[in-house]
Protein backbone atom coordinates (compact mmCIF):
# COMPACT_ATOMS: atom_id res chain seq x y z
CA UNK A 1 0.00 0.00 0.00
CA UNK A 2 1.15 3.69 -0.55
CA UNK A 3 1.28 5.89 2.33
CA UNK A 4 3.68 8.81 0.57
CA UNK A 5 5.49 10.70 -1.81
CA UNK A 6 9.51 10.43 -0.42
CA UNK A 7 10.76 12.69 -2.60
CA UNK A 8 10.86 13.85 -6.37
CA UNK A 9 13.73 13.71 -8.41
CA UNK A 10 14.38 16.01 -11.47
CA UNK A 11 17.20 15.96 -13.71
CA UNK A 12 19.93 18.36 -13.95
CA UNK A 13 23.28 18.54 -16.90
CA UNK A 14 26.70 17.90 -14.96
CA UNK A 15 28.40 21.15 -12.81
CA UNK A 16 24.84 22.56 -12.55
CA UNK A 17 24.60 21.94 -8.74
CA UNK A 18 25.62 25.42 -7.78
CA UNK A 19 22.88 27.18 -10.02
CA UNK A 20 20.41 24.37 -8.27
CA UNK A 21 21.83 25.80 -4.88
CA UNK A 22 21.56 29.62 -5.70
CA UNK A 23 17.86 28.75 -6.94
CA UNK A 24 16.57 25.94 -4.37
CA UNK A 25 18.13 27.44 -1.67
CA UNK A 26 18.53 31.18 -1.92
CA UNK A 27 15.47 32.06 -4.25
CA UNK A 28 12.70 29.25 -3.14
CA UNK A 29 13.86 28.97 0.89
CA UNK A 30 14.67 25.12 0.62
CA UNK A 31 17.64 23.74 2.78
CA UNK A 32 20.21 21.50 1.10
CA UNK A 33 20.49 17.98 2.58
CA UNK A 34 23.70 16.01 2.69
CA UNK A 35 23.44 12.93 0.37
CA UNK A 36 25.14 9.54 1.57
CA UNK A 37 28.65 9.84 -0.12
CA UNK A 38 28.16 7.23 -2.49
CA UNK A 39 25.55 8.40 -3.97
CA UNK A 40 27.24 12.25 -3.58
CA UNK A 41 30.51 10.56 -5.73
CA UNK A 42 27.70 11.55 -8.49
CA UNK A 43 27.12 14.47 -8.09
CA UNK A 44 23.52 16.13 -8.17
CA UNK A 45 21.80 18.10 -4.65
CA UNK A 46 18.99 16.87 -2.54
CA UNK A 47 16.58 19.82 -0.81
CA UNK A 48 13.74 19.90 1.82
CA UNK A 49 11.53 22.56 2.90
CA UNK A 50 9.22 20.67 5.19
CA UNK A 51 7.54 17.10 3.99
CA UNK A 52 9.15 18.51 0.62
CA UNK A 53 12.11 16.51 -0.98
CA UNK A 54 12.99 17.35 -4.15
CA UNK A 55 16.40 15.72 -5.50
CA UNK A 56 18.21 17.22 -8.69
CA UNK A 57 19.97 13.94 -10.22
CA UNK A 58 23.01 14.78 -12.50
CA UNK A 59 22.49 13.04 -15.87
CA UNK A 60 24.86 13.56 -18.70
CA UNK A 61 22.22 14.23 -21.87
CA UNK A 62 20.28 16.28 -19.95
CA UNK A 63 16.90 17.72 -21.41
CA UNK A 64 14.67 19.73 -18.88
CA UNK A 65 11.71 18.37 -18.22
CA UNK A 66 8.77 21.07 -20.17
CA UNK A 67 5.78 19.49 -19.52
CA UNK A 68 6.05 16.78 -16.47
CA UNK A 69 6.94 18.67 -13.29
CA UNK A 70 6.15 18.49 -9.46
CA UNK A 71 3.02 20.57 -7.88
CA UNK A 72 4.44 22.41 -4.88
CA UNK A 73 1.61 23.90 -2.17
CA UNK A 74 2.46 26.67 -0.87
CA UNK A 75 0.63 28.94 1.32
CA UNK A 76 0.51 32.89 1.03
CA UNK A 77 1.12 32.52 -2.56
CA UNK A 78 1.46 35.87 -3.47
CA UNK A 79 3.81 37.05 -1.32
CA UNK A 80 5.80 33.85 -1.86
CA UNK A 81 5.21 34.57 -5.96
CA UNK A 82 6.40 38.06 -5.50
CA UNK A 83 9.11 37.10 -3.34
CA UNK A 84 10.63 34.14 -5.53
CA UNK A 85 10.16 37.26 -8.63
CA UNK A 86 11.98 39.32 -6.32
CA UNK A 87 15.10 37.22 -6.48
CA UNK A 88 15.30 37.19 -10.32
CA UNK A 89 12.82 33.59 -10.76
CA UNK A 90 10.25 33.78 -13.45
CA UNK A 91 6.92 33.18 -11.97
CA UNK A 92 4.01 32.64 -14.43
CA UNK A 93 0.82 32.72 -13.35
CA UNK A 94 -1.85 30.54 -14.18
CA UNK A 95 -5.82 30.72 -13.64
CA UNK A 96 -7.08 27.17 -15.42
CA UNK A 97 -6.93 25.15 -12.34
CA UNK A 98 -10.66 25.78 -10.87
CA UNK A 99 -10.47 26.65 -6.82
CA UNK A 100 -6.83 27.30 -6.69
CA UNK A 101 -4.23 30.35 -7.00
CA UNK A 102 -1.00 28.80 -9.17
CA UNK A 103 2.08 30.19 -10.90
CA UNK A 104 5.06 28.21 -12.65
CA UNK A 105 8.55 28.63 -12.54
CA UNK A 106 11.69 27.33 -14.03
CA UNK A 107 14.48 26.43 -12.11
CA UNK A 108 18.21 27.70 -13.61
CA UNK A 109 18.64 24.23 -16.12
CA UNK A 110 14.69 24.66 -17.33
CA UNK A 111 13.06 22.13 -15.22
CA UNK A 112 9.25 23.18 -14.76
CA UNK A 113 8.07 23.45 -11.58
CA UNK A 114 4.17 24.57 -10.15
CA UNK A 115 3.42 26.07 -6.98
CA UNK A 116 -0.23 26.32 -6.17
CA UNK A 117 -2.68 26.69 -2.90
CA UNK A 118 -6.11 26.09 -2.90
CA UNK A 119 -8.51 28.58 -2.71
CA UNK A 120 -10.57 29.20 0.87
CA UNK A 121 -14.21 27.14 0.45
CA UNK A 122 -16.81 30.12 -0.37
Amino acid sequence: MLTAVDHVQLAAPPGSENALRAYYVDILGMRELPKPPVLAARGGCWFQAGAVHLHLGIEADFRPARKAHPGLRVTDIESYGGRLAARGATVTWDANLPGHRRFYSEDPVGNRLEFLEPLAPE
